[in-house]
């Protein structure tokens, strides 16, 4: 379980997120909901270890931790909003890179990315560069990527930002899927009725000022 205690940000000097507390339970969904700038993917990124909070604490399975510290002991992964996929690499490179680089061998790496494309129905798209596939495909690629490193908590941003409104579903069922393997996720989102399909709680960030960053 991951705890986040009054966490506040400022932006020269507008203030995004104010005292913001909230709990990530393990093996839940939560979505992070509200108004475009609103603040919800600065919270992911300070949730991620990618911008720093001004103000806050963070507390691991009752212990004090910090994002960064959460982010080296591979807790945390994200799927980005523009999936940020290597255009140069196939998809099945996509998926292996950080799990070689992180000392894990070739053949292993190639086989759990391989595992990852089957249960994400990807298989015949391994060896595929990121030019050719859908903007659906291009999701599970980096949702994929994500889950290689075997995080225990995965973080969405805006997961059908990018989709058009008729994959929003397919999304939400990637997603329930992906928690039913026991994965804790937190999902960014502006769309309500993609939330509430696919979190067990939610958790509203109220617009404060300024836009969100």
């Amino acid at each position: 379980m991951l705890e986040i205690k009054n966490i506040s940000k400022s932006f020269n000097g507008k203030k995004v997120l104010d005292n913001i507390s909230l709990t990530i339970d393990d093996q839940k969904t939560l979505a992070i909901v509200g108004p475009s700038g609103a603040g919800k993917t600065t919270l992911l990124r300070i949730i991620a270890g990618l911008t720093e909070a001004d103000s806050g604490e963070f507390i691991w399975n009752g212990q004090p931790t910090t994002p960064a510290q959460l982010r080296k002991d591979g807790v945390i992964g994200v799927v980005f909003q523009g999936f940020e996929l290597f255009p140069n690499l196939t998809v099945l490179k996509n998926i292996m890179l950080a799990p070689v680089l992180q000392g894990q061998s070739q053949a292993e790496a190639d086989k759990a990315a391989m595992q990852l494309l089957d249960e994400l129905a990807l298989p015949e798209q391994a060896d595929a560069y990121p030019f050719s596939l859908s903007g659906g495909q291009k999701q599970r690629v980096a949702i994929a990527r994500a889950l290689a490193l075997n995080p225990q908590v995965l973080l969405y941003d805006e997961p059908t930002s990018a989709l058009d409104p008729n994959l929003r579903q397919s999304v939400a069922n990637l997603v329930k899927s992906v928690q039913q393997n026991g994965m804790t996720q937190v999902v960014v989102t502006h769309d309500m009725d993609f939330a509430e399909s696919v979190a067990d709680t939610t958790f509203k960030v109220q617009q404060i000022g300024g836009d969100d960053e």
